[in-house]
């Protein structure tokens, strides 16, 4: 290759190199335009929920709990994409979690949202004082996913249960569809197309799961598929303190 060709290539792939950057530098301000213009509906959500609950009935406490819950999980999935343009996340919370009363908040959220897929959305009676130490808000989005995998791809019946398990918190959500189309590792580690949001969103709950040192498994089932996440459960200081708080 003469010196006049390598020159040549050289400039072109600087070329290449520089269009790249503008490119990329381009997405990352759409992006951070994008949460920018997000944050504001959100803010104003949150602002009207919580004038409408001074107004509401005491029955639709747990509705409104719900619903607030889901605009946290917004908000964070937005401070999660403006984290990525610098290759991070958004950073976890640790506080005293009330799994119960979460799974209850989860539950209120998606009840109306199942008859839509066919479902029906049921919950057993959690045992009393389950607690554990993390985010809540991330622990929501993990639960959240494995509810809509099982209304959106499972049918019948979908239930949920929570208890305690040889020291771990077991949040346990099973269907009556077709089960799962390969092991639930294989599914959160395998390449997805866009539209493959089951196998996305076990990766999600898999990895919020992992970062508080639990596990997302599959249990025997006669039909369907039956998807568990356990959790260290909390020391006897740590339960004592969220019974002081109300998780």
């Amino acid at each position: 290759m003469s010196a006049a060709v390598a020159w040549a290539v050289a400039a072109t792939a600087l070329a290449l190199a520089g269009m790249a950057w503008r490119e990329l530098r381009r997405g990352r301000e759409l992006v951070a335009r994008a949460c920018h213009e997000l944050r504001g509906p959100l803010t104003a959500a949150h602002l009207a929920l919580h004038a409408g609950a001074r107004h509401a009935d005491p029955g639709d406490s747990a509705r409104l709990a719900a619903i607030e819950l889901e605009l946290r999980r917004a908000g964070l999935a937005l401070d999660d994409l403006a984290a990525a343009r610098a290759g991070r996340r958004a950073g976890d919370r640790d506080d005293v979690v009330d799994v119960g009363a979460l799974v209850s908040d989860q539950v209120a959220a998606w009840e109306t949202i199942a008859p839509v897929f066919g479902c029906e959305l049921r919950v057993a009676p959690a045992e009393p004082d389950l607690f554990v130490r993390g985010d809540r808000v991330r622990l929501a989005q993990a639960i959240g996913n494995l509810l809509a995998n099982a209304i959106e791809h499972g049918s019948g019946t979908v239930e949920v249960d929570v208890r305690s398990v040889a020291g771990r918190v077991r949040i346990e959500v099973s269907d009556e569809g077709g089960g799962l189309p390969a092991p639930v590792a294989e599914l959160a580690r395998r390449p997805r197309a866009g539209r493959d949001r089951r196998g996305r969103g076990l990766a999600i709950a898999t990895d919020i799961v992992t970062r508080h040192g639990g596990r997302l498994v599959s249990a025997p089932s006669a039909g369907g598929a039956r998807l568990a996440i356990e959790l260290p459960a909390g020391p006897a200081e740590v339960v004592a303190i969220g019974q002081g708080v109300g998780g």
